[in-house]
């Protein structure tokens, strides 16, 4: 089997040389307009960014929580990591993606995808809050997320109990999420720092089981850069998707940037053999992300980032993961019928 997969490995690699080069169209699914102050660099840089670096369509989402700048710190953070000042639930972040989404040119409404985001997954009025956003901006809204749920340092900085993609509120949003149709971007992690095993892999695949009819999206398929810098590759992770993808075909996996490296590409900037066979036996569940957050200079180096992965896929796969799959979870695409 591995000299198989290596052989699989060893043509697109071959294809993608440049007698056989392919020119990509991407769909950036995981893309947040504001940071962690919930600031941007606007429309204006943004729409510039997409056009530059070949995406075709974009979600749209702002950021659920908000760094405070604490009284005992002499300088503001750069970053919700930058200080060990809070961060708290922001459900404002909302209203500025839909003000933001007003300001898109009619002819180029098509390429943006606004999702909400601004909600506490513990609190069980989330779904409300959702509910009024959905009802004061009708047919903007295209999906929710990114969800935070477990997040690396970010779930510690949050007041209250850690938020959990399988709590009572999350629940009640799956259950809106289906009445509306609404795909959810969910970050759950798989573990913890220190632990080499699924630690909390039960708090997303509960979810999956218990409301079948939902498009869950799992961001970075669980991983994390804080993750990474305490423990190497995931070895379980692979066949744990695996399994997952078979058992649950409501799952799918944004591959923004903690999954490109280590695993779809290795130290050397080649495919991984394994991970290309499975996008290749899954090959409507995988989507991309650049995963930038409200600065968007970056958006093409990640997204052509992906490259060398999507060459080593076949071709009609490879245009799906880049393009069609983010499109296909979308509630418009649904009623038009893809798949």
């Amino acid at each position: 089997m591995r000299s198989f997969l290596a052989g699989a490995c060893c043509a697109g690699l071959l294809f993608s040389s440049p007698l056989f080069a392919r020119d990509y169209r991407y769909s950036d699914a995981h893309l947040h307009y504001v940071d962690f102050f919930q600031e941007s660099e606007g429309f204006n840089n943004l729409l510039a960014a997409m056009d530059a670096a070949n995406v075709e369509h974009v979600m749209l989402s702002g950021i659920p929580v908000a760094k405070q700048w604490s009284e005992n710190e002499p300088k503001r953070p750069r970053y919700y990591a930058g200080d060990d000042g809070s961060a708290y639930w922001f459900s404002a972040t909302d209203v500025l993606i839909a003000k933001a989404f007003e300001q898109v040119p009619a002819e180029q409404r098509h390429r943006f995808h606004p999702f909400l985001s601004g909600f506490n997954p513990n609190d069980k009025n989330a779904d409300a809050h959702i509910r009024r956003m959905l009802e004061l901006y009708p047919g903007v809204w295209q999906g929710l997320g990114e969800v935070f749920t477990r997040h690396d340092t970010l779930t510690a900085l949050i007041h209250g109990e850690a938020p959990r993609a399988n709590s009572e509120a999350m629940n009640r949003v799956y259950d809106l999420a289906e009445e509306y149709d609404l795909p959810v971007m969910v970050h759950s992690n798989i573990t913890s720092w220190r632990e080499r095993n699924p630690l909390y892999l039960q708090e997303i695949e509960e979810p999956l089981r218990n409301h079948p009819g939902v498009r869950i999206i799992w961001a970075h398929a669980g991983t994390s850069m804080e993750i990474h810098r305490h423990q190497d590759r995931l070895e379980f992770l692979l066949p744990t998707l695996r399994r997952m993808l078979t058992a649950y075909p409501n799952l799918y996996i944004d591959m923004s940037w903690t999954l490109r490296e280590p695993y779809l590409l290795n130290a050397e900037g080649e495919p991984d053999p394994e991970w290309v066979q499975l996008v290749e036996d899954f090959p409507r569940r995988f989507m991309l992300g650049s995963d930038v957050v409200g600065r968007f200079d970056n958006l093409g180096k990640y997204m052509s980032g992906f490259d060398p992965f999507l060459d080593a896929l076949s071709e009609e796969v490879a245009q799906a993961v880049a393009l069609d799959n983010f499109l296909a979870v979308l509630p418009a695409a649904r009623e038009q019928g893809a798949e």
